[in-house]
Order: structure tokens, then C-alpha cells, then sequence
């Protein structure tokens, strides 16, 4: 039996593991750094919503193209240069769970032999679409256990003070 029904359904579900991660986090905590040069919750869920619009664009080429070249890009740059610091935490996350959903839409009717179908990102080498959805769905989940580990921080911070 495949998993690609449970990976498809991790890749769903994981927008809603960060919106629990961040229930209630407001003011400073959306800002707090747990050390330099590390992202903030806020950085961190503008970061998600860029990412899935690169999964987007990536899955469609994989899709509709054969063998594309899927090009890395350098998420540094974008925080910096997309001023990360200053997005809205709330429409980082509503804009990463809608772009996650019309995602989910397009791969859930595909068949499963298109979940075979290869790119070539430009770091990684050869990618297939379903270890692509894969990787989506480990990075939000990834990312949400890091918000919750910066809120855990920020808690800690506050009371040493």
C-alpha cells in the first residue's frame, strides 16, 4: 500500500500545527530571537508563506514540464530583502494556509503516477513531486516545532527577569 495518502494529508494538516504553535503569541514574543542571527516567530511564518509559494511554482513545473530545473533561492535574502521583520504574523499565516490549500487541492485529484514525475532542483539534484510534497510538509512541521520551541525560550526569558 502507498503512504503518498498520508504524506499528502501531513502536507494538508501541517498549516494547522503552526496555527496551534502560535495561539496567543502577540506583542514582543513575535519578535523574540532565542539568540543573534536566529528568526523570530515572525520571521519565521513570513518565511513559510514565501516558501510555499516557491512549493507552488515548483510543483507546477514538475507537473506540467518534463525534467525542469527547480532553482534554490536564498532564504536569507528574502527575509532580509522581503522585510521579514516587519510582515504581519496573521497574514503570513493566512497567506501560507491558503497557498498551502490551493496546493492541496491541485495534488490530491493528481494520480499516482505523477507523484513520479522528476525535477532537478539546482542544490538537491533530482527531486520526484512526492518527495517534493514530503519535503513541504516536514518544513512547516519543522518550523512549527521551532515557534513553539522560541515561545518555550521566550517564556523562560521573561521569568529570569
Amino acid at each position: 500500500m502507498s503512504e503518498l495518502p498520508e504524506i499528502i494529508e501531513r502536507f494538508r494538516r501541517s498549516p494547522e500545527l503552526l496555527a496551534v504553535a502560535l495561539t496567543g503569541v502577540f506583542g514582543e514574543e513575535e519578535d523574540f530571537a532565542p539568540a543573534p542571527g536566529k528568526w523570530s516567530i515572525r520571521q519565521i511564518v513570513a518565511h513559510l508563506a514565501d516558501a510555499e509559494i516557491v512549493f507552488a511554482h515548483r510543483f507546477r513545473q514538475v507537473i506540467a514540464e518534463e525534467n525542469p530545473t527547480l532553482v534554490a533561492f536564498d532564504q536569507d535574502a528574502w527575509a532580509r530583502n522581503l522585510d521579514y521583520t516587519r510582515r504581519k504574523p496573521k497574514a503570513s499565516l493566512e497567506s501560507f494556509r491558503r497557498t498551502r490549500a490551493e496546493n492541496h487541492e491541485l495534488l490530491k485529484e493528481l494520480p499516482e503516477s505523477a507523484f513520479a514525475r522528476t525535477g532537478n532542483h539546482s542544490e538537491r539534484g533530482p527531486l520526484t513531486l512526492r518527495r517534493m510534497v514530503e519535503l513541504a510538509a516536514e518544513h512547516a512541521e519543522s518550523h512549527a516545532r521551532q515557534a513553539q520551541a522560541i515561545r518555550q525560550a521566550y517564556k523562560e526569558a521573561k521569568a529570569s527577569k
